[in-house]
C-alpha cells in the first residue's frame, strides 16, 4: 500500500470506478445477450433490443469503458446478425 496520501485516495476512487465500469459492462454485455438471443428465435421485439445494446455500446465509449473499435466491432456483429 502506498505512504503517499494522495496515492491513497487515488486506490479509494480507482476501487470505486472498478466497481461502477464493472456494473455498465455487465449490464451491456446482458443487454447484447438479449438481442442475439431475440434475433435467433424471430422475436417481434428483435429490432427494439437491438437499439438498446448499441446505445448502451456507445454509451460506454462515451463513458471511456469501451474503445472505439471494439464498440465498432460488437455494432457491426449486431447488425449482422439482426440483418
Amino acid at each position: 500500500m502506498a505512504n503517499i496520501k494522495s496515492q491513497i485516495k487515488r486506490v479509494k476512487t480507482n476501487a470505486k470506478a472498478n466497481l461502477a465500469n464493472k456494473s455498465f459492462k455487465s449490464s451491456v454485455k446482458t443487454a447484447i445477450k438479449k438481442a442475439e438471443i431475440a434475433i435467433n428465435t424471430n422475436e417481434a421485439n428483435a429490432i427494439e433490443l437491438v437499439n438498446t445494446a448499441v446505445s448502451l455500446v456507445d454509451k460506454a465509449v462515451t463513458k471511456g469503458i469501451y474503445h472505439t473499435n471494439k464498440a465498432a466491432r460488437v455494432k457491426s456483429k449486431l447488425m449482422l446478425k439482426a440483418n
